[in-house]
Protein backbone atom coordinates (compact mmCIF):
# COMPACT_ATOMS: atom_id res chain seq x y z
CA UNK A 1 0.00 0.00 0.00
CA UNK A 2 1.80 3.25 -0.46
CA UNK A 3 1.97 6.05 1.62
CA UNK A 4 1.80 9.09 1.26
CA UNK A 5 4.61 11.25 1.49
CA UNK A 6 4.89 14.24 4.06
CA UNK A 7 2.01 16.15 5.89
CA UNK A 8 -0.18 19.33 5.65
CA UNK A 9 2.41 21.05 7.99
CA UNK A 10 5.69 19.80 6.03
CA UNK A 11 7.48 21.38 3.62
CA UNK A 12 8.76 18.85 0.74
CA UNK A 13 11.95 20.32 -1.14
CA UNK A 14 10.95 18.12 -4.22
CA UNK A 15 7.95 19.63 -5.12
CA UNK A 16 7.61 22.54 -7.85
CA UNK A 17 4.91 24.76 -8.95
CA UNK A 18 4.83 25.84 -12.80
CA UNK A 19 2.51 28.46 -13.55
CA UNK A 20 0.77 27.89 -17.17
CA UNK A 21 -1.16 31.03 -17.04
CA UNK A 22 -0.30 32.13 -20.28
CA UNK A 23 -0.20 28.89 -21.93
CA UNK A 24 -3.53 27.28 -20.61
CA UNK A 25 -4.93 30.27 -20.10
CA UNK A 26 -4.19 31.66 -23.69
CA UNK A 27 -6.40 28.79 -24.49
CA UNK A 28 -9.68 31.67 -23.66
CA UNK A 29 -7.86 34.77 -25.90
CA UNK A 30 -6.57 33.03 -28.81
CA UNK A 31 -2.91 33.84 -26.59
CA UNK A 32 -3.75 38.07 -26.92
CA UNK A 33 -2.20 38.96 -23.79
CA UNK A 34 -1.08 42.24 -23.44
CA UNK A 35 3.25 42.32 -23.31
CA UNK A 36 1.93 44.06 -19.78
CA UNK A 37 0.26 41.63 -18.43
CA UNK A 38 3.10 38.81 -19.44
CA UNK A 39 5.40 41.05 -17.86
CA UNK A 40 3.81 41.74 -14.47
CA UNK A 41 2.76 38.02 -14.46
CA UNK A 42 6.60 37.07 -14.67
CA UNK A 43 7.45 39.66 -12.28
CA UNK A 44 4.73 38.20 -9.71
CA UNK A 45 5.76 34.74 -10.53
CA UNK A 46 9.06 35.60 -9.49
CA UNK A 47 8.06 36.91 -5.80
CA UNK A 48 5.52 34.14 -5.26
CA UNK A 49 8.36 32.09 -5.47
CA UNK A 50 7.32 29.85 -8.70
CA UNK A 51 9.08 27.56 -10.03
CA UNK A 52 8.85 27.09 -13.86
CA UNK A 53 6.52 29.89 -15.84
CA UNK A 54 4.99 28.66 -19.05
CA UNK A 55 4.97 31.22 -21.74
CA UNK A 56 2.90 29.54 -24.38
CA UNK A 57 3.35 27.14 -27.13
CA UNK A 58 5.80 26.80 -29.87
CA UNK A 59 3.46 25.94 -32.27
CA UNK A 60 4.37 24.99 -36.19
CA UNK A 61 3.65 28.54 -38.00
CA UNK A 62 2.92 26.75 -41.16
CA UNK A 63 0.14 24.67 -39.69
CA UNK A 64 -1.14 27.68 -37.77
CA UNK A 65 -1.69 31.20 -39.29
CA UNK A 66 0.02 33.62 -37.25
CA UNK A 67 -2.84 36.46 -38.04
CA UNK A 68 -4.78 34.25 -35.63
CA UNK A 69 -3.44 34.29 -33.28
CA UNK A 70 -1.11 36.45 -30.32
CA UNK A 71 2.16 35.34 -30.13
CA UNK A 72 2.37 32.90 -27.57
CA UNK A 73 0.79 30.84 -29.29
CA UNK A 74 4.45 30.30 -30.84
CA UNK A 75 7.13 31.73 -28.41
CA UNK A 76 9.47 32.68 -30.56
CA UNK A 77 12.76 33.28 -28.71
CA UNK A 78 12.89 37.27 -28.97
CA UNK A 79 9.45 37.36 -28.06
CA UNK A 80 10.41 35.76 -24.17
CA UNK A 81 13.36 37.61 -24.22
CA UNK A 82 11.56 40.97 -24.79
CA UNK A 83 9.66 39.96 -21.31
CA UNK A 84 12.19 38.08 -19.40
CA UNK A 85 16.09 39.15 -20.71
CA UNK A 86 18.14 36.80 -19.85
CA UNK A 87 16.40 35.69 -16.83
CA UNK A 88 18.37 36.57 -14.23
CA UNK A 89 16.12 35.25 -11.42
CA UNK A 90 15.77 31.71 -10.15
CA UNK A 91 12.26 31.15 -11.90
CA UNK A 92 12.81 28.72 -15.09
CA UNK A 93 11.09 29.79 -18.33
CA UNK A 94 9.05 26.56 -19.66
CA UNK A 95 7.09 26.47 -23.37
CA UNK A 96 4.84 23.70 -24.57
CA UNK A 97 5.55 21.68 -27.41
CA UNK A 98 2.54 19.44 -29.31
CA UNK A 99 3.39 16.37 -30.75
CA UNK A 100 2.19 16.82 -34.77
CA UNK A 101 1.94 20.51 -34.13
CA UNK A 102 5.47 21.60 -34.03
CA UNK A 103 8.52 22.25 -36.00
CA UNK A 104 10.99 21.20 -33.25
CA UNK A 105 13.60 20.45 -35.29
CA UNK A 106 13.64 23.82 -36.70
CA UNK A 107 12.15 26.16 -33.91
CA UNK A 108 14.43 25.34 -31.37
CA UNK A 109 17.62 26.95 -30.51
CA UNK A 110 20.11 24.80 -28.45
CA UNK A 111 19.51 25.42 -24.73
CA UNK A 112 22.67 27.53 -24.64
CA UNK A 113 21.80 30.26 -27.02
CA UNK A 114 18.35 30.27 -26.08
CA UNK A 115 16.37 31.82 -22.43
CA UNK A 116 14.07 28.40 -22.11
CA UNK A 117 14.79 25.79 -19.62
CA UNK A 118 12.07 23.56 -20.01
CA UNK A 119 10.16 21.60 -23.03
CA UNK A 120 7.14 20.35 -22.06
CA UNK A 121 6.33 17.52 -25.05
CA UNK A 122 2.31 16.97 -24.90
CA UNK A 123 0.55 13.94 -26.77
CA UNK A 124 -2.21 11.31 -26.22
CA UNK A 125 -1.23 8.16 -25.64
CA UNK A 126 -0.90 6.90 -28.89
CA UNK A 127 1.47 9.21 -29.84
CA UNK A 128 4.06 8.13 -27.37
CA UNK A 129 6.69 6.68 -30.04
CA UNK A 130 6.92 9.93 -31.68
CA UNK A 131 7.15 12.07 -28.20
CA UNK A 132 9.86 9.92 -27.45
CA UNK A 133 11.62 11.17 -30.42
CA UNK A 134 10.82 14.76 -29.63
CA UNK A 135 12.58 14.16 -25.82
CA UNK A 136 15.19 12.74 -26.95
CA UNK A 137 16.17 15.62 -29.72
CA UNK A 138 15.22 18.28 -27.32
CA UNK A 139 16.97 16.57 -24.57
CA UNK A 140 20.13 16.18 -26.76
CA UNK A 141 19.76 20.14 -26.95
CA UNK A 142 19.95 20.48 -23.66
CA UNK A 143 17.00 21.17 -21.92
CA UNK A 144 14.77 20.08 -19.67
CA UNK A 145 11.40 17.75 -20.70
CA UNK A 146 8.56 16.54 -19.55
CA UNK A 147 5.92 14.91 -21.34
CA UNK A 148 2.26 15.65 -20.84
CA UNK A 149 0.26 12.81 -21.54
CA UNK A 150 -3.30 13.76 -22.43
CA UNK A 151 -6.94 12.31 -21.58
CA UNK A 152 -5.33 9.65 -19.73
CA UNK A 153 -8.74 9.01 -18.20
CA UNK A 154 -9.81 7.39 -21.37
CA UNK A 155 -6.87 5.44 -21.84
CA UNK A 156 -6.33 1.33 -21.13
CA UNK A 157 -4.30 -0.01 -18.27
CA UNK A 158 -2.45 -1.79 -21.04
CA UNK A 159 -1.60 1.26 -23.00
CA UNK A 160 -0.76 3.26 -19.64
CA UNK A 161 1.95 0.81 -18.61
CA UNK A 162 3.78 0.28 -21.59
CA UNK A 163 3.70 4.30 -22.62
CA UNK A 164 5.02 4.72 -19.04
CA UNK A 165 7.90 2.22 -19.33
CA UNK A 166 9.00 3.76 -23.02
CA UNK A 167 9.02 7.13 -21.02
CA UNK A 168 11.06 5.44 -18.15
CA UNK A 169 13.21 4.28 -20.86
CA UNK A 170 13.72 7.69 -22.29
CA UNK A 171 15.64 10.44 -21.43
CA UNK A 172 12.73 12.52 -19.87
CA UNK A 173 13.06 14.79 -16.48
CA UNK A 174 9.16 14.48 -15.73
CA UNK A 175 6.25 12.75 -16.79
CA UNK A 176 2.91 14.22 -15.98
CA UNK A 177 -0.40 13.11 -14.89
CA UNK A 178 -2.52 14.99 -17.14
CA UNK A 179 -6.69 15.56 -16.17
CA UNK A 180 -7.59 16.47 -19.99
CA UNK A 181 -11.53 16.46 -19.10
CA UNK A 182 -11.66 17.30 -15.35
CA UNK A 183 -12.93 13.88 -15.38
CA UNK A 184 -11.30 12.46 -12.03
CA UNK A 185 -12.03 12.09 -9.01
CA UNK A 186 -9.51 12.35 -5.83
CA UNK A 187 -9.75 8.47 -5.28
CA UNK A 188 -8.71 7.79 -9.02
CA UNK A 189 -6.31 10.66 -9.51
CA UNK A 190 -4.38 8.99 -6.49
CA UNK A 191 -4.59 5.44 -8.24
CA UNK A 192 -2.71 6.84 -11.31
CA UNK A 193 -0.28 9.37 -9.39
CA UNK A 194 0.62 5.85 -7.83
CA UNK A 195 1.01 3.95 -11.23
CA UNK A 196 2.95 6.78 -12.00
CA UNK A 197 5.22 7.35 -9.61
CA UNK A 198 5.80 3.50 -9.31
CA UNK A 199 7.19 3.49 -12.66
CA UNK A 200 8.86 6.63 -12.38
CA UNK A 201 10.83 6.06 -9.68
CA UNK A 202 12.54 3.40 -10.23
CA UNK A 203 14.47 5.16 -13.57
CA UNK A 204 15.11 8.36 -11.36
CA UNK A 205 11.81 10.16 -12.68
CA UNK A 206 9.98 12.88 -11.61
CA UNK A 207 5.69 12.80 -11.66
CA UNK A 208 3.88 15.92 -12.38
CA UNK A 209 0.03 16.85 -12.30
CA UNK A 210 -2.19 18.84 -14.43
CA UNK A 211 -5.87 19.34 -13.36
CA UNK A 212 -8.99 20.56 -15.26
CA UNK A 213 -11.96 22.07 -13.25
CA UNK A 214 -14.72 20.83 -14.63
CA UNK A 215 -16.35 19.11 -11.43
CA UNK A 216 -14.46 21.78 -8.98
CA UNK A 217 -11.82 19.29 -8.33
CA UNK A 218 -8.53 20.59 -10.16
CA UNK A 219 -7.19 21.67 -6.34
CA UNK A 220 -8.58 18.93 -4.57
CA UNK A 221 -6.97 16.43 -7.18
CA UNK A 222 -3.63 18.69 -7.56
CA UNK A 223 -2.88 18.14 -3.11
CA UNK A 224 -4.18 14.52 -3.42
CA UNK A 225 -1.60 12.94 -5.92
CA UNK A 226 0.78 15.64 -4.34
CA UNK A 227 0.30 13.92 -1.21
CA UNK A 228 1.78 10.50 -2.32
CA UNK A 229 5.01 11.89 -4.05
CA UNK A 230 3.80 14.04 -7.13
CA UNK A 231 6.44 16.67 -7.33
CA UNK A 232 5.46 18.99 -10.19
CA UNK A 233 2.27 20.98 -9.69
CA UNK A 234 0.65 23.12 -12.64
CA UNK A 235 -1.34 26.15 -11.22
CA UNK A 236 -2.28 29.54 -12.99
CA UNK A 237 -3.71 32.53 -11.41
CA UNK A 238 -7.51 32.27 -10.68
CA UNK A 239 -7.43 28.74 -12.49
CA UNK A 240 -7.50 30.53 -15.64
CA UNK A 241 -7.26 28.25 -18.33
CA UNK A 242 -9.42 26.09 -21.29
CA UNK A 243 -12.74 25.34 -20.52
CA UNK A 244 -13.16 25.32 -16.86
CA UNK A 245 -10.10 26.16 -16.30
CA UNK A 246 -7.26 24.46 -13.89
CA UNK A 247 -6.01 24.44 -10.42
CA UNK A 248 -6.25 27.89 -9.10
CA UNK A 249 -2.79 29.54 -8.06
CA UNK A 250 -4.19 31.02 -4.98
CA UNK A 251 -5.60 28.22 -3.86
CA UNK A 252 -1.71 25.92 -4.30
CA UNK A 253 -0.18 28.78 -3.01
CA UNK A 254 -2.05 29.43 0.26
CA UNK A 255 -2.09 25.48 0.64
CA UNK A 256 1.91 24.90 0.19
CA UNK A 257 3.69 25.89 3.66
CA UNK A 258 7.08 26.52 2.41
CA UNK A 259 7.93 29.79 2.90
CA UNK A 260 9.21 30.65 -0.50
CA UNK A 261 5.70 30.74 -1.83
CA UNK A 262 4.58 34.49 -1.11
CA UNK A 263 0.78 34.92 -1.96
CA UNK A 264 0.25 39.11 -1.53
CA UNK A 265 1.95 39.76 -5.05
CA UNK A 266 -0.32 36.96 -7.06
CA UNK A 267 -3.76 38.82 -4.98
CA UNK A 268 -2.12 42.16 -6.30
CA UNK A 269 -1.44 40.62 -9.66
CA UNK A 270 -5.41 39.51 -9.49
CA UNK A 271 -7.13 42.86 -8.64
CA UNK A 272 -5.19 44.90 -10.86
CA UNK A 273 -5.25 42.51 -14.02
CA UNK A 274 -7.03 38.85 -13.92
CA UNK A 275 -10.35 41.07 -12.77
CA UNK A 276 -10.52 43.66 -15.59
CA UNK A 277 -9.33 40.53 -18.46
CA UNK A 278 -12.61 38.71 -16.98
CA UNK A 279 -14.42 41.79 -17.29
CA UNK A 280 -13.61 42.35 -20.55
CA UNK A 281 -15.56 39.26 -21.77
CA UNK A 282 -12.76 36.43 -21.54
CA UNK A 283 -14.67 33.67 -20.13
CA UNK A 284 -13.11 30.70 -18.22
CA UNK A 285 -14.39 28.67 -15.00
CA UNK A 286 -16.67 25.87 -13.52
CA UNK A 287 -19.90 26.13 -15.37
CA UNK A 288 -22.77 23.29 -15.55
CA UNK A 289 -21.90 22.48 -18.76
CA UNK A 290 -18.12 21.26 -18.13
CA UNK A 291 -19.25 19.30 -15.21
CA UNK A 292 -21.40 17.15 -17.19
CA UNK A 293 -18.50 16.72 -19.91
CA UNK A 294 -16.28 16.05 -16.94
CA UNK A 295 -18.73 13.44 -15.23
CA UNK A 296 -19.18 11.93 -18.70
CA UNK A 297 -15.32 11.71 -19.11
CA UNK A 298 -15.56 13.10 -22.59
CA UNK A 299 -13.69 16.41 -24.68
CA UNK A 300 -14.98 19.63 -23.40
CA UNK A 301 -15.60 20.89 -26.98
CA UNK A 302 -19.35 21.22 -26.77
CA UNK A 303 -19.85 22.58 -23.29
CA UNK A 304 -17.21 25.31 -25.41
CA UNK A 305 -19.33 25.62 -27.92
CA UNK A 306 -22.50 25.75 -25.40
CA UNK A 307 -20.67 28.73 -23.80
CA UNK A 308 -19.59 30.68 -26.91
CA UNK A 309 -23.37 30.41 -27.81
CA UNK A 310 -24.15 31.83 -24.35
CA UNK A 311 -26.75 29.23 -24.17
CA UNK A 312 -28.17 28.63 -20.56
CA UNK A 313 -30.07 25.30 -21.55
CA UNK A 314 -28.37 22.67 -19.45
CA UNK A 315 -31.21 20.12 -19.51
CA UNK A 316 -31.24 20.50 -22.64
CA UNK A 317 -27.47 20.30 -23.31
CA UNK A 318 -27.17 17.25 -20.69
CA UNK A 319 -29.44 15.43 -22.72
CA UNK A 320 -28.34 15.83 -26.32
CA UNK A 321 -24.92 14.45 -24.89
CA UNK A 322 -26.28 11.67 -22.83
CA UNK A 323 -28.05 10.71 -26.48
CA UNK A 324 -24.64 10.68 -28.02
CA UNK A 325 -22.63 9.05 -24.92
Amino acid sequence: MAQRKGNLMGVRADVKVLDATIRDGGLCNKFRFTDEFVTELYKTNIKSGVDYMEFGYKASRDLFNEADFGKWKFCKEEDIRSVVGDNISDMKIAVMADVGRCDYKTDFLPRSESVIDMVRVACYIHQIPAAVEMIEYLHNLGYETTCNIMAVSQANTNQLEEALAMLCDSSVDVIYLVDSYGSLYPENASDLAKTYLAAAEQSGKQVGFHGHNNQNLAFANTIETLSYGVSYLDATAQGMGRGAGNCAMELLLGFLKNPKYNLYSLLTFIEKYMLPLKASGVVWGYDLQYMFTGQLNRHPREAMTFTAENRSDYCEFYKSLLDNF
